[in-house]
């Protein structure tokens, strides 16, 4: 197999390198990049870089009337008959009156249904969920845990030989199903089509409808339908005013509700006037107000916001009936009475009442302010914040005077606007108690704005002041979507309104604070008038309490006032005039008062406002009218023809005006009249109107009135001061088309479906004066390029992403029709036409109803006589859509750029035209070529090639331009092919091509890349038509390319590789993009052609073309997917036909993809082998996810199973190939299986290769994630996006950015705001659609899932199918050897992912059927494929879902019988089928040992039930195979119990592989197993001991095998490193010897092999900080370097070995010591610790673990397994007495335990390291008195010392070794003290001699030691020893010992103190005489005590003296 890889690594080069070859050459033919392709050409060659010329449609389809049957195959091949109709849409009316009528809206749209997200939702509803192991595994997981709690924790010892001991006996445990027909032999023919059959059931039709959708931007592009227009809402709020109480209730109060914008200083909403008195008091009025209409009876109104902000204040205002006495006078009773207190005031409230009665009576008619109050609406969002408005608190009251509500304003007074939502928020219903009393000179607008700024700050003077004292409960929620019982501004009732006897909510009129921007499209036509101050204070008479009545007058007799003034609450609803409030007693009076008037539509010069002065006497006297007339003034309310809004200061005449006075303004001044002041202006009022009726704008004015004029022609006509003539008209009018540029932005959209109307009739219809026709097209077409530029450029938040601004879109839309000569009915129904495209009608429709339609045209006032007669008025003198392109052709300079600039707007229209003249004309059923004259087709050739330049020239410097211009000429010509001659547009679009081509290739050209971007969304749009299959004539069988064709010399050998006849050129010819594909096809040929080029290695295409060319592709075949006319799979196959050169163009590009295969992602390689995160090899995972397979034989991971592995990184991202293997996928799927079979088997070995290896990395790319991973991802992705988004944008606005930003500014009003990188919502990575948010539900999450399994099933089935095309076409050809293999890799590599049970079913029937035709490919050639084989084999078998565990069983016995038949013996089987197990128990945490035993069982029973082999050896053979598995998996189960606990799992491993000592290989697995946990857990330098006796076993049958001078001879050489090592010698070599066949197979036992675990372990060792110990290892490696002179790694070993020694130097000099270990001695004592029991352990710990640590683990952890009671921590360390212990507990005694070396030892153990390693020998001490305490007085302390021999050494491959020996000698109290003093007199020393010297330190250690609290210590001990002589000689010595002790002790004190006098500062001087005071005691103390000398110790001893208790 080696020879095989190298030849295909071969192979590849050679087709790389003549690939790159032949690019030089074609090249320099044509100057372009050329996609390599094999077969020769001959004739004219056109490059893929040259369009080619298009077949000509309309002649092809004539031709070639469709053969097949009608059906949707027939479909396929024809455009449906009714393929445009029109429709005449209800145009919705928001009220049951309808306003007065309008246009009709008219509709016409290209759309299709588009593939969005949540389309693809619907569709991925209802699938079925996949099993995937990985999830079931998870679930059983957790449920295992509680259970292996419980178990039994002993080990059962039992030798491995006794098969009967095993827990289980397999014979009677139950097998799986067997499956039917297994055993049976069947012909391969046969098997192939069963196993094909099967394939097909249950598969999901469209692939892509599992894949996320498209991205928005790179989706299929549909033009988008704007929104109908309709009239402007804000933000919503609903207001109930729920119910007014005063203190005292003595008279009617009424309520006034408006919004002001405090920062804006603006009101901003009209006034809401409510009455919430009761029945009594508005009893009070009834004389006054007789009829109460429903309308004024509202309490509740909703308020629109259109800008929120922080500062809008819902301002209430009160008014009262006008009584005697100024404001003041009248609140004050409300201010101190109360009516609680009645009896004490009942009086004076007896009096209030008949006076407000009085009043009510006479003055009913008057009102006078009262008091007011603000509510901050911030207060009311933000406190209630964006709660759920479901809330169940949502009634909550919230009570509280408005200084409280007012603290927290303060607190959020930095809030911005984005906290201001009014669209969510949870509903208040709030209890306002103070008001402020009016005061009558503050009542303006300016005075109220500076009391809500006044009210915003701390200290507010406001609540200085004395509130009045009421309780107003008021309801504020957001609004609801449609609300019931609705009244609008007009008082029309608003759908629904279900019965008009309710009571009405009534909208109220927004006044938004800015201009906003959105025509008229109901009829409202409201006046406003806001008197606002009078002075009169020049005034003679009595004209104190002064009302203004207000009127609008229709002519000059006061019958004339119009009943149009609305009423307030609890009145009638229209008034003839409205009174303003009174100000008692002032003669100049402020006003707050609004007069809301309905105007009628045709307003007169007679039309004009009266105000009228009264001045009203309060008191009622004798002769004395109520009301006196004290002046009169007027506003004419037309003038010019306009109407006069805006600020008016007029003089007030004395007297009645005289007649005729309304047609002139009060400023005129009259003869005999008298006038206030000397006729100043001395009335302010303010005229502000709410009109679609009048523009107020004076250039729209002048244009609409002149456009009347010529309508009527009423000639002569007066405007302004010029007099219309005949003569004048046409430049005035030319001129007011000029002007209209001057108009307000805000007016012109306000009427600018008029205005375009205007100047659409204006070129349609030329005006006929004096006989003359004059054309004013050209005019028109410049006013109107103008202001649709002017509308884009100030609007652009309001565009698409192609930057069509909705406003005008909406008018083309719906509100354009070809205009007719006459003018409308006005009696007409309100409607939408809309011409819109048919999506899926049956064609059986046909015209009948679009004529019958087309003659209920509203357009039509009566049914034309004749079509002709029709025809004539309909299109009248000129047909727009010809004059449009006639007059764009013509333009120059100004006009042409500014028609460039929306070329869009001009593009629709012209469509919309000709869509409209056909319909109306019926010439749709004209053949195309006749549909339009010569001249238009050629205006509109000349325009598209003009347009084309245009864009190939200015692309650098107009970038936004451009791409829009490029946007819309592709949407232009996608509209085209709907309506012309197709072929026609196809040469269109070949010659835009062309222009863009050329400028592509020019040398000077700045950024090729910005222009393919450009061509390729060019491309797109076209592509993204209706009919775009059709449009391919995808039927059309491709002619061979021999005559003309594109491709190149051969790649490969001339002759196929398969087939000695020559290959079928008519099916290659449609597998490449050759000439004939390419005219046939013309735009797949576009797209497919535009994606090989950008896909082209050596083109410099940016990843942003990458990523537009494969989004293209995708995006197509989702709509095709999710289209139900390609829904038949025949049908799709001809689409897929389209698409064929898909393959070859991506297995082209296979070098550029993402590698999926890459395992650094951490996939998990299946269900059950969740082992080691491996993300980071280098630093130190020392095992790697595939070493124990790679150990058992089968190099899943390596070269020869991932063709990536050598590769290139990719220059595609992942998200890009993903989506590209994808269509790749969907191509191989939906294709014709025939026309595959026949292109496979013209390929070269070379090329099937390269598809094998692209459909392996297919499967690594889908493969199924698991419901965890989505999980993990969710978070991941989201958190990686926000970083990749910047980049993304930096990437691509710096090469053609000027969309994105444009797309960016339109955004920037959009809900995601200013965002820079708004463009980019979506993510880039591949989970896109999981990311948008991240808060997924569960039912979401599992619906993701259910999405993922589905898709990853399907792809892997497309995949198995295609290796079955590809077996077939190989097996009659002589080159299969090469190919086979590839193909079962692949099916391995699919096998070994996480696959779910419907495919794996599928894929063991083909693996089967490959096995039973080609035996020989496993048994003789490639060990490496039988081992893979057997090891996912294995794996399956234990599977958790019973029927892949079933196929497995069967696969796994027939591979066995297999290799039997082949040999008569299976050894090779045997021995994979073992190592795999092995390597499979060792790495698998989830390995489930009952679902294994399941099939051992099921292969035990296949055997049994093979009738044909019963008598040959092969049953016996199987069952010891069995039974040997079983074994191991009995130790698998005792590994499983101890999972949780590392030290017995460790141990369990331990056992096994010494199990296999006669087996290297198996040793060896297991040894790597256990390296592998170590470094889980971090246990550095056990993982690297493991690698060691790894490389010692290799060394040891390496030098068994051969004898090479530079390899280790064995386990000896490796002493050095550990003394344990030698348990690796091979045993002897009669037993087993590596010369066997699978004996020392792995990769492991070869010179390599053994280089690599010592290069491991090294690594370890520096993980573990054991630098010493990795000089011991390249001891052993660098002989090996030096004899293969591989210098390179010679150099590598020596800069790692310097920089271990400098580390070793650093901890040497520098003292930065490494901790090592933390060594605990642990006792087992207890029955229920099984095996343990009376066990003693050494545990190794992590560096500086405290005995309270692991005390507390190992109690925690046992008494989790045994229960809480159970088990209990021996405190001492005693040794244990068992007769003491409760026989149901389990005891753990755990002690500290220090490395113990004899003296000798010490010599040689020098550094730190050498303390810490290589350790056998430990020590702790136990005190103890004789009388069993453990403390007591000095002369009876004893202590004990016990030392403990370990079995191995530290550190070893376990991190627990056996004590096998233990030794206690026990100290008398004077030994004890001669220890205590040498330690003490250490310190000292210590202390003293630091350096650098550290004087704490030292001061601590002499005050411990002389200090006078402590010298108690030493002092004490000496008077308890050296008093007296001991009378035992045998403690002489240690009297001696003693007494020198003490000497050396006060030597070291005085050392001491001269040290310290040295560091000491001034400042420590008197402490450190303290310190030599006490020291001087000290020693005068101790001078008699250590001075007396034992005469008897100068004499000779006996010998027994020395006494010493062991």
């Amino acid at each position: 197999m080696a020879a095989a890889g190298e030849r295909r690594a071969f192979a590849h080069k050679i087709n790389r390198t003549v690939a790159a070859e032949v690019r030089k050459q074609v090249s320099r033919e044509y100057g372009s990049p050329q996609l390599s392709k094999k077969r020769a050409g001959t004739l004219q060659q056109v490059p893929l870089t040259e369009v080619v010329e298009p077949v000509d449609f309309e002649e092809y389809v004539s031709s070639h009337a469709p053969t097949t049957e009608p059906g949707p195959l027939r479909q396929l091949m024809e455009f449906p008959a009714d393929d445009l109709e029109l429709l005449l849409q209800e145009r919705e009316c928001i009220t049951l009156e309808p306003a007065l009528p309008e246009e009709e809206y008219q509709n016409f749209s290209m759309s299709h249904t588009a593939h969005t997200p949540e389309r693809l939702r619907e569709r991925q509803r209802g699938l079925v969920k996949q099993t995937f192991e990985l999830d079931t595994v998870a679930v059983d997981r957790h449920d295992d845990q509680d259970d292996s709690k419980r178990r039994s924790v002993s080990m059962d010892d039992t030798p491995r030989g006794s098969w009967a001991s095993s827990i289980f006996d397999l014979k009677n445990s139950s097998p799986d199903s067997l499956l039917p027909m297994v055993l049976e032999r069947t012909m391969a023919e046969d098997m192939d089509r069963c196993n094909a059959e099967a394939r097909q059931q249950g598969r999901h039709p469209d692939l892509l409808g599992l894949f996320p959708a498209p991205d928005e931007d790179e989706a299929v592009e549909r033009s988008t339908i704007p929104e109908v227009p309709r009239e402007h809402s804000g933000q919503r709020i609903m207001v109930k005013c729920l119910s007014l109480k005063f203190e005292i209730e003595i008279e009617p109060i009424f309520g006034i509700l408006a919004l002001y914008d405090a920062k804006e200083k603006k009101k901003i909403s009209e006034n809401f006037h409510f009455d919430l008195n009761s029945e009594q008091m508005k009893g009070l009025l009834r004389p006054h107000t007789p009829h109460m209409a429903i309308s004024t009876l509202a309490r509740s109104a909703i308020f629109s916001i259109t800008f929120p902000s922080p500062d809008i204040f819902l301002v209430i205002k009160l008014e009262k009936v006008l009584q005697q006495g100024d404001i003041g006078e009248c609140c004050e009773p409300y201010m101190v009475m109360k009516e609680s207190d009645s009896t004490k005031n009942k009086e004076k409230l007896e009096k209030l009442r008949s006076t407000a009665e009085q009043s009510c009576v006479r003055l009913g008619r008057y009102r006078m302010p009262f008091a007011w109050t603000a509510i901050h609406l911030l207060n009311i969002v933000s406190s209630v914040g964006g709660l759920d408005r479901a809330d169940s608190d949502s009634d909550s009251e919230r009570k509280g005077t408005w200084n409280e509500r007012k603290k927290k304003t303060f607190e959020r007074m930095s809030v911005g606007e984005e906290m201001c939502n009014f669209t969510n928020f949870r509903p208040a219903t709030l209890t306002v108690t103070n008001f402020f009393k009016q005061e009558g000179d503050r009542l303006s607008d300016e005075d109220l704005y500076k009391f809500l700024a006044d009210m915003r700050r701390p200290s507010s003077l406001l609540r200085r002041l004395r509130p009045v004292t009421a309780q107003l409960k008021i309801d504020i929620s957001p609004a609801p979507e449609s609300p019931h019982y609705c009244l609008s501004p007009e008082l029309l009732h608003v759908k629904p309104y279900p019965d008009l006897r309710v009571r009405p909510t009534k909208e109220v009129l927004e006044f938004p604070t800015r201009y906003v921007y959105t025509p008229h499209t109901t009829y409202r036509n409201l006046l406003y008038v806001y008197p606002q101050c009078l002075n009169f204070s020049s005034r003679q008479g009595s004209v104190r309490n002064i009302a203004v009545k207000v009127q609008f007058m229709a002519g000059e007799d006061p019958s004339q006032a119009m009943p149009v003034i609305f009423g307030k609450s609890s009145c009638a609803e229209f008034f003839k005039e409205a009174y303003t409030p009174v100000v008692y007693h002032n003669k100049s009076p402020e006003f707050y008062e609004e007069v809301k008037m309905k105007i009628p539509a045709n307003l007169t010069d007679n039309h004009h406002l009266l105000f009228t002065f009264y001045h009203i006497s309060c008191q009622p006297k004798q002769n004395t009218p109520l009301e006196t007339p004290v002046g009169y003034t007027w506003i004419p309310l037309m003038q010019h023809g306009r109407l006069r809004t805006g600020s008016f200061s007029l003089p007030v005449s004395v007297e009645k005006p005289p007649p005729s006075y309304s047609v002139l303004t009060p400023d005129v001044s009259l003869p005999g009249m008298k006038w206030v002041d000397n006729h100043k202006g001395v009335f302010n009022v303010e005229v502000t109107a709410a009109s679609s009726v009048h523009t107020q704008d004076p250039h729209l004015d002048k244009f609409f009135t002149l456009v009347y004029v010529l309508e009527e022609y009423s000639f002569p006509f007066r405007l302004k001061d010029v007099i219309i003539t005949e003569a004048n008209v046409e430049a005035e009018l030319k001129a007011s088309m000029a002007h209209l540029r001057g108009a307000l932005l805000d007016t012109c959209v306000r009427f600018l479906h008029q205005l375009l109307s205007k100047l659409i009739l204006l070129i349609v219809h030329p005006p006929v004066i004096a006989g003359q026709i004059v054309n004013l097209g050209r005019a028109a077409f410049e006013a109107m390029a103008l202001l649709v530029n002017q509308i884009h450029k100030n609007l652009e938040g309001n565009q698409d992403q192609h930057g069509r601004n909705n406003l005008l879109s909406s008018y083309i839309h719906y509100c354009f029709h070809l205009p007719t000569s006459e003018p409308l009915p006005d009696d007409l129904p309100i409607q939408y036409a809309t011409l819109s495209r048919a999506t899926g009608r049956p064609s059986s429709l046909n015209l009948s109803r679009s004529k019958s339609i087309s003659n209920s045209n509203p357009d039509l006032a009566t049914t034309p006589a004749s079509p002709d007669e029709e025809v004539q008025r309909i299109i009248g003198n000129k047909l727009l859509h010809e004059e449009l392109a006639l007059q764009w052709v013509v333009s120059t300079s100004a006009v042409r750029e500014a028609a460039l600039q929306q070329a869009w707007w001009f593009f629709q229209l012209i469509v919309k035209s000709m869509a409209h003249h056909l319909f109306l004309t019926s010439r749709l059923d004209v053949p195309r070529r006749q549909r339009f004259p010569d001249r238009f087709v050629d205006d509109i050739a000349a325009l598209v090639c003009a347009v084309s330049a245009d864009i190939a020239s200015r692309y650098h410097k107009d970038v936004e331009l451009v791409e829009r211009l490029n946007c819309s000429l592709a949407f232009f010509l996608n509209d085209l092919l709907t309506l012309m001659d197709r072929g026609f547009v196809f040469n269109l679009i070949r010659s835009y091509y062309k222009q863009v081509h050329t400028h592509t290739c020019l040398q000077t050209t700045p950024n090729p890349s910005a222009l393919t971007a450009l061509r390729m969304d060019f491309t797109r749009i076209i592509c993204s038509h209706e009919h775009y299959v059709t449009l391919n004539l995808p039927c059309s069988s491709v002619p061979p390319a021999s005559s003309h064709t594109v491709t190149l010399p051969s790649v490969s050998p001339q002759s196929s590789a398969f087939s000695c006849q020559a290959p079928d050129q008519s099916v290659a010819s449609m597998f490449e993009l050759s000439v004939p594909f390419r005219q046939q096809h013309f735009l797949s040929g576009l797209l497919l052609t535009e994606l090989a080029l950008i896909l082209e290695p050596d083109s410099d295409g940016a990843f942003f073309l990458h990523k537009k060319a494969i989004s293209a592709v995708h995006a197509l075949l989702c709509s095709h997917d999710a289209d139900s006319r390609y829904a038949d799979s025949h049908v799709l196959s001809h689409v897929a036909q389209l698409y064929l050169p898909l393959i070859p163009i991506v297995m082209e590009t296979l070098p550029q993809l993402h590698d999926f295969t890459d395992t650094s992602l951490s996939r998990a390689r299946h269900a059950s082998a969740h082992i080691v995160d491996d993300g980071d090899a280098d630093a130190g995972s020392t095992i790697s996810q595939s070493v124990a397979m790679a150990i058992a034989g089968s190099p899943l991971l390596h070269s020869k199973a991932n063709p990536f592995a050598g590769r290139s990184c990719g220059s595609l991202s992942a998200e890009s190939s993903r989506t590209l293997l994808v269509c790749f996928l969907w191509v191989l799927k939906n294709a014709d299986a025939v026309l595959l079979e026949r292109w496979v088997s013209d390929l070269s070995v070379v090329q099937i290769n390269r598809l094998l290896d692209l459909l392996h990395l297919c499967i690594s790319c889908f493969e199924y994630k698991g419901r965890k991973a989505l999980e993990r991802i969710n978070s991941l992705t989201f958190k990686k996006s926000q970083d990749m988004k910047a980049r993304l944008e930096e990437a691509i606005l710096g090469t053609i950015g000027a969309r994105q930003e444009m797309v960016r500014r339109s955004r920037e009003r959009s809900p995601y705001g200013s965002q820079e990188n708004v463009r980019w919502r979506k993510n880039v990575t591949h989970w896109r659609q999981t990311t948008d948010r991240v808060d997924k539900s569960k039912a979401e999450m599992e619906q993701e899932s259910i999405v993922d399994g589905n898709l990853a099933t399907e792809t892997s089935l497309i995949v198995l199918d295609t290796l079955e095309i590809i077996v077939k076409t190989v097996v009659v050809s002589e080159v299969r050897e090469s190919v086979l293999g590839g193909v079962l890799r692949v099916l391995l590599h699919s096998m070994g992912g996480n696959q779910s049970a419907f495919f794996l079913q599928h894929c063991f029937t083909t693996q089967r059927a490959l096995v039973f035709k080609f035996p020989e490919m496993l048994f003789e050639e490639d060990t490496e494929l039988c081992a893979d084989l057997c090891l996912r084999l294995l794996r399956h078998c234990s599977s958790s879902v019973g029927s892949v565990r079933s196929h497995a069983s069967a696969s796994l016995y027939l591979l066995m019988r297999q290799n039997f038949e082949i040999g008569n013996n299976f050894a090779r089987v045997k021995m994979q089928v073992t190592m795999s197990l092995s390597s499979l128990v060792g790495t698998s945490q989830s390995f489930n040992e009952e679902h294994l035993r399941r099939s051992l069982k099921t292969i035990l029973t296949y055997a049994e039930e093979d009738v044909e082999l019963r008598d040959s050896p092969f049953p016996e053979q199987v069952q010891d195979l069995v039974f040997n598995l079983h074994m191991i998996l009995t130790d698998t189960v005792k590994m499983k119990e101890h999972q949780q606990d590392p030290e017995m799992l460790l141990d369990l491993m331990y056992r096994i592989a010494k199990g296999y000592q006669n087996s290297p290989d198996l040793r060896l697995t297991w040894l790597q197993n256990m390296a592998g946990k170590h470094s889980e857990r971090g246990n550095h330098a056990e993982a690297a001991h493991c690698l060691v006796h790894s490389a010692a076993l290799v060394a040891e049958y390496l030098n068994m095998l051969e004898d090479t001078r530079y390899l280790p001879i064995g386990c000896v050489s490796f002493q050095s490193i550990s003394s344990n090592v030698l348990e690796e010698s091979a045993v002897s070599d009669d037993v087993l010897s590596p010369e066997e066949e699978g004996i020392c197979a792995g990769k492991y036992f070869t010179e390599s092999g053994l280089v690599g675990l010592l290069e491991q372990a090294a690594s370890s060792f520096n993980m573990a900080g054991m630098y010493e110990a990795i000089n011991e290892v390249y001891k052993i490696l660098i002989p090996i370097h030096e004899a293969n002179r591989d210098f390179k790694k010679l150099a590598v070993v020596h800069g790692k070995l310097q920089e271990a020694f400098n580390k070793v130097y650093n901890q040497v000099c520098v003292r930065e010591r490494t901790m090592f270990g933390t060594y605990f001695r642990v006792g087992f004592y207890g029955c229920r610790f099984g095996d343990l029991d009376e066990q003693e352990f050494v545990y190794k710990e992590p560096s500086i673990t405290k005995l309270a640590e692991i005390s507390h683990r190992l109690e925690e952890f046992y008494s989790e397994r045994f229960g809480d009671d159970v088990v209990e921590i021996i405190k001492d360390s005693n040794p244990v007495d068992r007769t003491k212990l409760d026989p149901n507990k389990a005891y753990l005694q755990i002690t500290y335990v220090e490395p113990y070396f004899d003296t000798y030892e010490l010599k040689e153990r020098i550094t730190y390291f050498d303390k810490n390693y290589n350790l056998r020998t430990f020590m702790y001490c136990t005190p103890f008195t004789l009388d069993g305490r453990a403390h007591g007085d000095l002369h009876e302390q004893y202590k004990r010392k016990t030392i403990l021999t370990t079995s191995h050494a530290f550190p070893y491959i376990k991190t627990r070794i056996n004590v096998n020996h233990k030794e206690e000698i026990i100290l008398v109290p004077i030994e004890v003290a001669i220890e205590d003093m040498q330690k003490k007199t250490q310190e000292l020393a210590f202390a003293t001699h630091q350096d650098p010297a550290d004087a704490k330190m030292l001061q601590m250690v002499l005050q411990g030691c002389v200090g006078t609290t402590v010298n108690q210590g030493p002092l004490e001990v000496a008077q308890v020893f050296l008093s007296d002589i001991p009378d035992d000689p045998k403690l002489f010595r240690h009297h001696n010992k003693l007494r020198l002790c003490f000497k050396d002790f006060t030597k070291r004190c005085e050392d001491a103190l001269r040290k310290n006098k040295a560091l000491i500062g001034p400042d420590q001087k008197e402490y450190h005489r303290e310190l030599e005071r006490n020291y001087t005691k000290l020693k005068e103390a101790l001078c008699p005590l250590i001075n007396r000398k034992i005469p008897q110790l100068y004499r000779t001893l006996p010998p027994s003296a020395s006494h010493a208790q062991r």
